[in-house]
C-alpha cells in the first residue's frame, strides 16, 4: 500500500473500507466462519498505518 501518494480523502475512505472489513471480520470469528485469526492483526496494522500517515500530514500544515 502506497499511503503517501494518496490524497486525504482517498485515505479516509480507505479507512473507513478496513473498518467495516474488521468489523466483519470480528462477527465471522463469533460465527466461526474464518480460519486465517491473523487477518484481524494485518487489518489493524493497515489501520494503524493509514491513521499514522494523516497525523504526520496534519501536524505538517
Amino acid at each position: 500500500m502506497d499511503l503517501k501518494n494518496k490524497t486525504e480523502k482517498e485515505l479516509i475512505i480507505l479507512i473507513n473500507k478496513n473498518r467495516e472489513k474488521l468489523r466483519n471480520f470480528k462477527f465471522s470469528i463469533a460465527g466461526s466462519k474464518i480460519r486465517n485469526v491473523k487477518e484481524g492483526r494485518n487489518i489493524r496494522k493497515d489501520i494503524a498505518r493509514i491513521l499514522t500517515e494523516i497525523n504526520i500530514r496534519q501536524k505538517s500544515k
